[in-house]
């Protein structure tokens, strides 16, 4: 089966059924970056007008390996399963700080942009995070000695390192640039899952006036650094209430997108929690949004090895709910993991056990892949926000 969209992005309504029209909304941008480039405030107006379409999906690290495969040209365990490409396309940044040829998931550098790239040619969305490793100590982003995030700060100990570490960042994506020479618009996610406590830019690691100042020295120094195609990523783990999620928050002119990270751990079949405590972060979340016309994106998730076959439209979908989202993007497929003796994978791959329930959850009308995205033209200035929706299987 095969599902098809017609999208209609110039119509008129005259003798034209349209099944879907957006809401009246200001789609004016309001991203926090007031010289970005006119092709990634064209991305973030138009991921604004979609989020009334449906969910993009996304996977970390899809083009550079699999379950049982690496760097095989135009491989995805997604599109083994669907016959799709993924629609937004996650990659990190961690080892660019150490001036390694390849990042903290043993990609090389150069086989990322090419990636990245690839994945923006076929009208994808690119995210980036960083694992980087702690400026203070030189250990890995996991370590959360005292004083680590305080360190980096200007006036710190560790801040012209810092700066270096940001400069060697700029430059590798200043070299992200289409085949036109423009620059690819990136979803840049910094400084993840804040309110939890195992990196060393985490909440507890630094006061809130602290970790506001390193964000927005981060966003400053990328400008000056002459970087202009970041929309800038907030993103939390777990809060149970508004001010929890705002407490680190850097403010409105210092962030476009407002996100969260949640991962199943327990048997889904047994405990509903994990969709209970999505909702009720998307509820606060939501609130958020609307008061400060931003997007969101659930930017993180997944159920490792998915051992619950019906994990996608039984237990993901209701996680989401209603909630107009941008995307949801679910962690690498690595493969077998020798340090822990265990499978780490977070898509299906062809025969595993939710593989059927993937491709229903592929199939479903609000859930938008690759196909979908190019169709959309994310990448192009529309003069009208009309879709006309016909799929067919």
């Amino acid at each position: 089966m095969k599902k098809k969209i017609t999208v209609l992005l110039f119509c008129t309504l005259i003798g034209t059924s349209c099944s879907i029209k957006f809401q009246n909304s200001n789609t004016k941008s309001s991203l926090s970056d007031k010289k970005t480039t006119p092709e990634t405030t064209i991305l973030y107006n138009n991921l604004k007008k979609t989020t009334n379409k449906g969910i993009l999906f996304g996977h970390q690290d899809d083009l550079a390996y699999g379950v049982n495969w690496r760097y095989e040209a135009g491989r995805s365990d997604v599109k083994d399963v669907t016959g799709d490409y993924p629609a937004v396309y996650g990659w990190d940044l961690g080892g660019i700080e150490k001036k390694s040829d390849q990042n903290i998931d043993g990609i090389p550098f150069d086989k990322m942009r090419q990636y990245i790239k690839e994945g923006y040619s076929r009208g994808g969305i690119i995210t980036l995070s960083w694992h980087f490793d702690n400026p203070s100590t030189g250990k890995n982003a996991w370590d959360t000695a005292p004083k680590s995030l305080v360190s980096a700060l200007p006036g710190g100990k560790s801040h012209e390192k810092f700066k270096s570490w940001l400069d060697d960042a700029a430059k590798y994506i200043s070299t992200l640039k289409n085949k036109n020479g423009k620059a690819i618009p990136i979803l840049y996610r910094p400084y993840h899952e804040l309110t939890g406590t195992w990196f060393w830019w985490c909440k507890n690691n630094a006061s809130p006036e602290e970790f506001k100042a390193l964000w927005k020295f981060t966003f400053e120094y990328f400008q000056k650094k002459g970087i202009h195609n970041l929309i800038y990523v907030y993103n939390t783990a777990d809060f149970k209430t508004k001010e929890e999620f705002l407490e680190y928050y850097p403010g409105s002119d210092y962030v476009d997108v407002l996100s969260f990270d949640k991962y199943q751990y327990s048997d889904p079949t047994k405990d509903n929690s994990f969709i209970e405590n999505c909702q009720s972060q998307f509820k606060i979340m939501d609130e958020v949004a609307k008061e400060q016309n931003k997007i969101m994106a659930f930017a993180e998730t997944g159920y490792e090895a998915i051992p619950y076959n019906k994990w996608w439209t039984n237990t993901l979908l209701k996680a989401i709910g209603d909630y107009k989202i941008s995307y949801v993007l679910v962690w690498r497929n690595h493969g077998w993991q020798e340090s822990e003796k265990k499978m780490h994978y977070y898509a299906p791959y062809k025969g595993q056990v939710s593989e059927k329930d993937f491709v229903d959850f592929y199939n479903l009308d609000q859930i938008l892949f690759d196909k979908e995205a190019a169709k959309a033209k994310l990448y192009k200035k529309r003069t009208t926000g009309i879709y006309e929706k016909d799929k067919t299987f």
